[in-house]
């Protein structure tokens, strides 16, 4: 695709440009790295965790392996939004407001990764779907994600990636929804710049909605900056892990509902999951100071 291509302004995606989209299905790319100990010290420390030192051997938790495996696009390649110029390989699709909302992923046991490992990740774009919705036009990119160590495979996840057109004057926001409001267990998380700063930094995120308050309020229209999905997902993790000792996943999927804003504290909670009889599956949920639901997941136990 040209620069033009990559570049042009949000429109209405004809039968023409959702064929050109789509022609990414199937089209992969493989990335390799090591799994250290600094990213795993720094996260620990950022979830205001104590944990021990990482050392050689030591499990890297569930979700941590999204500090590995980041783009690193030359400062000549990145767009107006902070992410990399549309059509490498996600596709150019040209709706600028882009989210990470959603993910399953699955957990092989007996082969978790490490810190020493060299890992590799093969990511796969599964489809590419339009649908026009009440807010405007909406398009789907799903990412399969294979890692493996020396030893195999690890895990495996899928990434949904949805693009917005960009907000209407005086745009309402979707219906909210009232947060469950019988958690097992909760924690309050203040969403404050360096928090959100140093989870950019640690997962090289450039996008801007979630550090340049100019940006987030007058181009894409937000009241503050946003807290990252996967922040959030790894917070509910965490929170899940901080209350059941020794827990490990065997999976796990996530599905953001509503943005959350740095604006005022957050919380995330969890219980275990109703009709749950073996006590591995547990509900997980995030709550804005509002009272409304921003994020959902389900976590099971190996």
């Amino acid at each position: 695709m040209t620069n033009t291509e990559q570049e042009k302004p949000s429109g209405a995606i004809d039968a023409g440009m959702l064929a050109r989209l789509q022609a990414w299905q199937g089209g992969s790319e493989t990335l390799a790295d090591d799994i250290t100990a600094a990213p795993v010290r720094a996260l620990s420390a950022t979830l205001d965790r104590d944990d021990a030192p990482p050392a050689a051997g030591t499990r890297l938790p569930e979700l941590w392996h999204w500090l590995y495996f980041l783009p690193h696009h030359r400062q000549s390649e990145i767009g107006e939004d902070g992410h990399a110029k549309r059509g490498g390989f996600l596709p150019p699709v040209p709706l600028p407001r882009r989210m990470w909302a959603g993910g399953r992923l699955r957990w092989e046991q007996g082969n978790p990764l490490q810190v020493g490992d060299r890992a590799e990740r093969t990511s796969t774009i599964a489809s590419v779907t339009h649908k026009a919705g009440r807010t405007g036009e909406l398009m789907f990119v799903l990412v399969r994600h294979e890692v493996r160590n020396e030893r195999g495979l690890a895990l495996t996840e899928e990434h949904d990636i949805v693009y917005r057109a960009a907000a209407a004057p005086g745009e309402k926001a979707p219906s909210p929804t009232p947060a469950p409001k019988d958690a097992a267990f909760s924690r309050e998380i203040v969403p404050d710049d360096v928090l959100l700063f140093r989870y950019s930094a640690l997962t090289f995120n450039g996008h801007r909605i979630h550090y340049d308050r100019r940006y987030v309020t007058q181009v894409e229209g937000y009241p503050g900056l946003i807290v990252h999905g996967p922040l959030i997902a790894t917070l509910l993790v965490d929170l899940l892990r901080r209350n059941v000792p020794g827990a490990q996943l065997a999976r796990f999927e996530f599905r953001a509902v509503r943005p959350t804003f740095d604006t005022a504290p957050f919380r995330v909670h969890g219980k275990p999951a109703e009709g749950s009889t073996d006590g591995k599956t547990f509900s997980l949920w995030g709550e804005d100071a509002d009272g409304w639901l921003t994020m959902q997941a389900t976590a099971v136990l190996a």
